[in-house]
């Protein structure tokens, strides 16, 4: 699997050890950066990220900020992207087992790098969960992306 990792300076350290450490796993990975820890505004990274999976070049994406918070927002402005905030292992795989997200982020300021690559692993190892329920959801969220007038409830008795 191509995995795009991603990070503003809060998060460098941590997308550096692992980054390091999914390529150990067999990964391939595309790095957009940062390069440094200096300054980088994260909707940057987040849109560069976005675009590898977009365009097939990438499976999946993790981004790492200072709490995840700010590269969730700006990755789901992406029309196709859906990112999860995810600081435990629970979390992580249930984003893509029921809402197939495509985008992982986390917070180096709230999770270590040890837990960082069990949440990640757990991430890169999920399966889209298909059922009809689950499918439905998602066609709803793609939707709700493209601004579309289709009614979100009432579909399924409620």
């Amino acid at each position: 699997m191509i995995v795009v990792v991603g990070a503003d300076h809060a998060g460098y350290a941590s997308k550096e050890v692992v980054r390091e450490q999914l390529r150990a796993l067999g990964y391939d990975l595309i790095d957009v950066g940062a390069t440094s820890p200096a300054p980088v505004d994260f909707p940057d990274i987040a849109l560069a990220a976005c675009q590898e999976i977009l365009s097939g070049r990438a499976e999946r994406g993790v981004l790492v900020c200072g709490t995840g918070i700010g590269a969730a927002m700006a990755a789901n402005k992406v029309d196709g992207i859906r990112a999860a905030l995810a600081h435990d292992t629970y979390s992580s795989h249930q984003s893509v087992e029921h809402d197939d997200a495509n985008m992982l982020c986390l917070g180096a300021q709230i999770v270590g790098p040890a837990l960082m690559l069990e949440i990640i692993t757990t991430f890169l190892k999920a399966h889209w969960e298909a059922s009809e329920d689950f499918s439905r959801r998602v066609r709803k969220l793609r939707a709700l992306e493209s601004r579309s007038n289709v009614a979100v409830g009432d579909d399924n008795g409620r």
